[in-house]
């Protein structure tokens, strides 16, 4: 890596914004994130899609702010792997969901494609697995692609 490449220490949760819940009521928030970028370790660009699942308590999502915190990725070289462990860290860490579900969809590189995801309600996240849509034979909104 040369110099001037930033890595995934880089990555900066401040951009995340949050604002306040317009309701009480139980709801989802699904984000598809189509144009997602970064530098793969061996500073390439890497492509994928990012599917968000959201259920918001007091906080939501500011759209605008997401499109920065995803904008500082493209100059960043990180491993798939470590990259969703630290956008679930984050959108854990500023929004504070009742759930969080990140799901990586990335593209072919050398012929092979990845998929990862990341559930706050599986228990080795300290969930409570209350949610049912993850496990296997339970079809959910992003497994359409």
């Amino acid at each position: 890596m040369s110099g001037t490449t930033k890595t995934y220490k880089a990555i900066s949760q401040s951009l995340l914004v949050a604002i306040p819940n317009p309701s009480k009521d139980a709801y989802e928030i699904n984000i598809k994130i189509p144009e997602f970028t970064f530098l793969g370790v061996h500073e390439q660009p890497d492509f994928a899609t990012m599917y968000l699942t959201f259920y918001p308590k007091d906080k939501i999502i500011e759209l605008k702010a997401l499109k920065q915190y995803v904008y500082q990725l493209r100059d960043i070289v990180v491993s798939y792997e470590r990259l969703i462990n630290v956008v679930y860290d984050h959108f854990i860490a500023v929004f504070e969901p009742e759930r969080l579900r990140v799901v990586m969809n990335c593209n072919p590189r050398g012929g092979i494609s990845s998929r990862l995801t990341i559930d706050s309600d599986w228990a080795s996240r300290g969930g409570k697995e209350k949610y049912k849509d993850w496990m296997p034979g339970v079809d959910s909104w992003h497994k359409l692609d």
